[in-house]
């Protein structure tokens, strides 16, 4: 089984079960909070992802780590995950389960892309206008690349919208190296 179908059946297993308990909330919570903690410790993440070292041990660790900390669910999963040998897909189903939860409340994720920082005020006219063509909530990431010269670049899931200087440039580029008529010109 690939470890991506893997960690999306986890995922929406975890989901579905939150979703039932009446605790997806406090759910998504723990994991981004866990996820967070594997971020910032590389050294926990080699640990627990290690085929060496035992289940009870890394059992403990997490115990230790999360204990109050995190939802009974999430404590429970994590067990599971253990238990199963499935900790390399640990960071995969935490992405998985993140994804399902913005599916269930209708969140996408955006990425605008400029070469100057936009007024906070543009930035909103944006997101209300993503808002309303894809009928979603948008989480709107600003990324600030001085190589696109000006315009702006939208990515909202599959769709990529590139309205930028050297968006058009290469555009340019493209149409005038397929001109067969004036080639030698």
């Amino acid at each position: 089984m690939k470890s991506s179908k893997l960690s999306g059946r986890y995922a929406k297993a975890l989901h579905l079960f939150a979703l039932e308990e009446n605790q997806e909330e406090s759910v998504y919570q723990d994991i981004l909070f866990v996820r967070s903690v594997f971020k910032e410790n590389r050294e926990l993440h080699v640990v627990i992802e290690s085929p060496i070292i035992i289940a009870d041990k890394k059992y403990r660790i997490f115990e230790e780590l999360f204990h109050g900390k995190i939802s009974e669910i999430t404590a429970k999963f994590l067990k599971l995950i253990i238990t199963k040998r499935r900790e390399p897909a640990l960071m995969a189903i935490f992405e998985n389960f993140i994804q399902c939860y913005y599916d269930h409340h209708h969140i996408k994720s955006a990425t605008l892309t400029t070469a100057t920082q936009l007024q906070p005020a543009l930035l909103n006219e944006i997101k209300t206008m993503l808002e309303e063509q894809t009928k979603s909530t948008i989480l709107l990431n600003e990324l600030i690349d001085e190589k696109i010269i000006g315009g702006v670049m939208v990515k909202v899931d599959d769709f990529f919208f590139d309205a930028s200087i050297i968006g058009k440039i290469n555009k340019l580029k493209t149409e005038f190296s397929q001109n067969l008529y004036q080639t030698n010109f």
